[in-house]
C-alpha cells in the first residue's frame, strides 16, 4: 500500500486564496507574501499532485482536483477554529487567528437581510472568523459541493454526500408595490389580466421566485415576465419603492413597510412558502455544532419553528 500523501498546508491555502480572491495579486496580498511565493506555491502544489489545478478564466476556476484540494484547505481551517476554540476555553485572551483562517458558509440574501446576521452575531463577537458568501436560494448548495464552505442555507432538501442537514422552517413571501405603482397599474391587486403589463424586480436572472409566486396565486401553469434585476434583498424593497416595479419579497422585510401604508400588498389573500435547510459536513465539530445551533435558534425565532436539538448531539438527517 502506498503512503498517504501529505500537502503542504500553505500551498493548500494558496490555492484556496487565488480562487476566493479572484486571482494571484489579492492572494498575495491576503496571504502576506510576494505574488512570485503565490506563483510559486501553487506550480509546488501542481507537480506533487501530478495535474492542472486552476483553470486560467476570468474568473479563476478551479479544476476538479483544484476543488477537492481546497475542499481539503477549508477542513484544515475548520480543524484550527475547532482547535482555538478548545484554547481559548483553557487560556482565555490567547487566540490570535490568522486572516486564512476565515470560516466560510453560504447563506441565501433573504436570510442575511432578515434573520440570519442577528442569528450568528453573538458567535463573531465570541471571535469566529466568518465569511458569509450569498447567491439565490435554490444555489447556495453548490458552493457546499464544491467543498468551498462548511455549510449553507438552502432550498435543498436532501442532503448531499457526506453532509447532515436540518430543517429550519418556512419563509413566507408575498408580492408588494408602492402605493403610487399600484394605483396607476393594478388597483384591485395582482390578477390575470395585468401582470403582464407590470415589471417585476428580481434578484437576479437565476430567481424564478416572481414567476413562481405569479403562477401559484393566480393558478397559472405558465407565466412570463418583464423582469429588472436588482441583486439585493434590500435593494429590490427600495426599488418597489421607488416605483420601478412589483416585486415578490420575504414577508419578514416588508411588514413594517406594509402597516405603515408605505408599501401595498397586492394579493392580501396569499403568500408563498420556501422551505430552507441548513447542510454541513457531516464532521463532529465545535464550531459546526455551533453554528447550527446559532442558526436553529435565530429561524426559530423569525420563522415559528424552532428546529429539534438534542442538547449533546445534533439530531440531523445525513448522508454517506
Amino acid at each position: 500500500m502506498e503512503p498517504m500523501r501529505t500537502f503542504d498546508a500553505d500551498a493548500l491555502e494558496c490555492l484556496a486564496a487565488i480562487v476566493e480572491e479572484g486571482g494571484f495579486e489579492r492572494a498575495a496580498v491576503r496571504l502576506s507574501v510576494t505574488q512570485s511565493a503565490v506563483s510559486q506555491r501553487l506550480r509546488s502544489l501542481e507537480a506533487q499532485v501530478g495535474t492542472v489545478l486552476l483553470v486560467r478564466s476570468r474568473p479563476i476556476r478551479a479544476t476538479t482536483a483544484g476543488r477537492l484540494l481546497i475542499k481539503h484547505a477549508v477542513q484544515l481551517r475548520l480543524l484550527r477554529a475547532d482547535l482555538e476554540n478548545d484554547l481559548q476555553d483553557l487560556a482565555p485572551g490567547a487566540n490570535a487567528q490568522r486572516e486564512e483562517d476565515r470560516i466560510s458558509i453560504a447563506i441565501n440574501a433573504d436570510s442575511i437581510a432578515t434573520w440570519a446576521l442577528p442569528a450568528l452575531s453573538p458567535l463573531v463577537h465570541a471571535g469566529l472568523p466568518l465569511e458569509i458568501i450569498t447567491d439565490d436560494q435554490d444555489f447556495t448548495h453548490d458552493w457546499l459541493r464544491e467543498g468551498q464552505v462548511l455549510g449553507c442555507v438552502t432550498t435543498l432538501k436532501l442532503a448531499l454526500r457526506g453532509c447532515k442537514v436540518l430543517p429550519l422552517g418556512d419563509m413566507h413571501y408575498v408580492a408588494v408595490a408602492s402605493g403610487a405603482f399600484a394605483a396607476a397599474h393594478c388597483p384591485q391587486g395582482l390578477t390575470a389580466h395585468n401582470f403582464r403589463q407590470m415589471p417585476f424586480i428580481a434578484f437576479n436572472r437565476k430567481d424564478d421566485l416572481q414567476t413562481d409566486f405569479v403562477g401559484r396565486a393566480l393558478g397559472l401553469r405558465r407565466v412570463a415576465l418583464s423582469q429588472r434585476f436588482v441583486p439585493s434583498s434590500e435593494g429590490q424593497v427600495h426599488a418597489v419603492q421607488a416605483g420601478w416595479g412589483a416585486s415578490v419579497v420575504p414577508q419578514l422585510l416588508v411588514q413594517d413597510a406594509l402597516e405603515r401604508g408605505e408599501l401595498v400588498n397586492l394579493v392580501p389573500a396569499f403568500s408563498l412558502p420556501v422551505s430552507l435547510y441548513w447542510h454541513c459536513w457531516n464532521l463532529d465539530s465545535d464550531v459546526i455544532d455551533r453554528l447550527t445551533r446559532a442558526l436553529a435558534q435565530g429561524a426559530g425565532q423569525a420563522l415559528g419553528v424552532t428546529p429539534k436539538l438534542d442538547s449533546h448531539k445534533l439530531t440531523l438527517r445525513s448522508t454517506e
